[in-house]
């Protein structure tokens, strides 16, 4: 008999018997709280780690994370949810160098799970409005800095991202995923949620739907390098012919380069970048990196900023100024200054 506690009614996660062990489809409930799919990701995301370094599980990803979230165990849940443990482990994130955006949406999602857990009635209301009243820490940066490249080394990357395949099915591939991001400033999320089917042809001009945050959809011009690129790959990816259009466009690969029909998760492409980064010699490069870069180089190049705009998809021009203000800026005033000192000097 579940046990049921006198002044609430709400089951007792932690007197259940070990036979009872009940699981929470967490991937069920998330929709009607957070109907973005790249939200929904975040969240797994954010939830797992949660669980690892506060109750002990074991860390998972790909397909082995959303089986954990369509059977999360209650248990394990109910015993780390509580205010303080959320506190705590915010401040350790916030110690790790998380900026404030990251560092919300981790508060957001493992409050989210409480507040389903608690409709659900394996948590108590209050143990979830506790949480609710936990603050984010103050990062250090309110932001992480990150890089941004130079075309010369998102050139270096995209190669290096071929160099270390093991397989020329897996340098195709890699070829792909990187010309995709360096050259139309993709999320990795999007790219790996493309289909093959994505790819049409509008007034003689390939172009790509892309699934956006917020469910948007667009409609992008495919540059010739990403053409070619997707054509070689295609030659491995479906050697019989066209490939279906529900396939993913870019899938994991088997030992000796087999290919898959599973799906390249955002995980998968951030080690092609990690490693891609290391073997070049250009350090820690992250997947965003890669779309700041394409921003920077094009403000660089003297590209008008609503045209920057519409590749990077934004609302409005002024979400694509707030961005490209956090992008180091050529400082022309020390320079001229320097030179006119240079001059006095030589003078």
């Amino acid at each position: 008999m579940k046990h049921v506690s006198r002044d609430t009614g709400i089951r007792r996660a932690d007197a259940l018997q070990p036979h009872e062990q009940p699981t929470f489809n967490f991937a069920l409930a998330l929709p009607g709280r957070a109907s973005s799919y790249h939200t929904q990701r975040a969240y797994y995301r954010w939830v797992d780690a949660y669980l690892a370094d506060v109750a002990g599980l074991r860390p998972t990803q790909g397909l082995a994370r959303l089986a954990r979230m369509s059977a999360l165990p209650v248990a394990q849940a109910y015993a780390a949810l509580t205010a303080s443990q959320l506190r705590a482990w915010l401040g350790v994130l916030a110690s790790q160098g998380h900026g404030r955006q990251g560092l919300a949406q981790a508060r957001a999602a493992v409050v989210t799970l409480a507040g389903l857990l608690a409709e659900a009635g394996w948590l108590e209301e209050s143990t979830s409005a506790a949480m609710k009243q936990v603050r984010v820490p103050k990062a250090p940066d309110g932001q992480r800095a990150g890089r941004w490249l130079s075309r010369d080394e998102l050139r270096l990357l995209i190669g290096s991202a071929q160099r270390i395949a093991t397989s020329e099915s897996q340098a195709a591939r890699n070829a792909v995923v990187m010309t995709i991001l360096c050259t139309m400033g993709l999320r990795r999320e999007e790219v790996a949620a493309a289909r093959w089917g994505d790819f049409t042809s509008q007034n003689n001009r390939p172009v790509m739907r892309v699934r956006g945050k917020g469910r948007k959809i667009a409609l992008l011009e495919v540059p010739r390098t990403v053409v070619v690129a997707i054509e070689r790959w295609q030659t491995f990816a479906s050697p019989a012919g066209k490939p279906d259009p529900a396939w993913p466009l870019v899938t994991r690969l088997w030992k000796g380069g087999r290919v898959s029909r599973q799906a390249l998760t955002a995980e998968g492409i951030w080690l092609i970048i990690h490693d891609a980064a290391q073997a070049a010699g250009l350090g820690q490069v992250a997947p965003h990196d890669l779309r700041r870069s394409v921003a920077g180089a094009l403000q660089e190049a003297g590209v008008p900023i609503d045209t920057i705009s519409r590749l990077l998809r934004h609302s409005n021009v002024g979400v694509t100024e707030r961005y490209l203000s956090r992008l180091p800026q050529r400082n022309s005033g020390a320079v001229l200054m320097s030179d006119m000192l240079m001059g006095d000097d030589e003078a």
